[in-house]
């Protein structure tokens, strides 16, 4: 029964606070020159922006776009009603106060388009793991299958041919492996020679194979 009664107490006390800011943002429009319905499309204009911009503090956790205009409709909801509490002369509105009200419509639009279409957190597709990245359990299945089972060794026929080294590069290796070994006093490597010479690993073998 109480939390009936602190509920009910919430509800009345927000109905009463949102319509005497309504109230106080029309008197503002109406003062500043927008009459008939454009004076009472502003204080819904601005309660509008105030509770997208919550709404998506609630939703999706604080960030600078959210926070930014749900202080932006705050302000324009309480200085309405500061405003008239007779800080301002209504009758006598200022050039600054006629801009701000005439402006807030461009204002709020651009507020209500940042806010219903700005990214979410998380909503990046490159950061989704594509599907294939996790193999089906049949894939998974037949990949162990081949790793339990034994490759048979490979027989003579399937060895790769010798690979053919040309004459004048059997020269010119000659040559590098004779000024390696009269700088080093080592034979020159495969790796070293390959890297000398500039040819593929393969070939880089078959001419240290065949070095004198």
């Amino acid at each position: 029964m109480k939390a009936n009664l602190r509920m009910d107490a919430v509800l009345v006390q927000a109905v009463i606070a949102g319509a005497l800011s309504f109230a106080h943002l029309h008197d503002i429009a109406d003062a500043a020159g927008q009459h008939g319905w454009k004076a009472w499309a502003y204080p819904i204009s601005v309660d509008l922006l105030l509770v997208a911009a919550w709404r998506r503090l609630r939703t999706t956790g604080p960030s600078r776009l959210a926070w930014c205009w749900f202080l932006v409709a705050l302000t324009a909801s309480l200085g309405a009603n500061v405003a008239t509490a007779g800080f301002l002369d209504l009758a006598n509105t200022p050039a600054w106060l006629r801009f701000l009200v005439a402006g807030w419509p461009a204002l709020a639009f651009m507020g209500g388009t940042l806010l219903a279409h700005a990214p979410r957190p998380g909503s990046d597709p490159s950061a989704t793991v594509p599907a294939e990245s996790t193999p089906a359990p049949a894939a998974q299945s037949a990949s162990l299958e081949r790793e339990e089972t034994p490759a048979p060794a490979p027989t003579p026929a399937a060895l790769p041919a010798a690979v053919p080294v040309p004459a004048a590069l059997l020269d010119h290796a000659q040559k590098v492996a004779t000024a390696h070994r009269t700088a080093t006093g080592a034979p020159i490597d495969a790796e070293t020679l390959r890297a000398r010479l500039g040819v593929a690993p393969q070939l880089a073998d078959a001419i240290a194979s065949q070095l004198t």
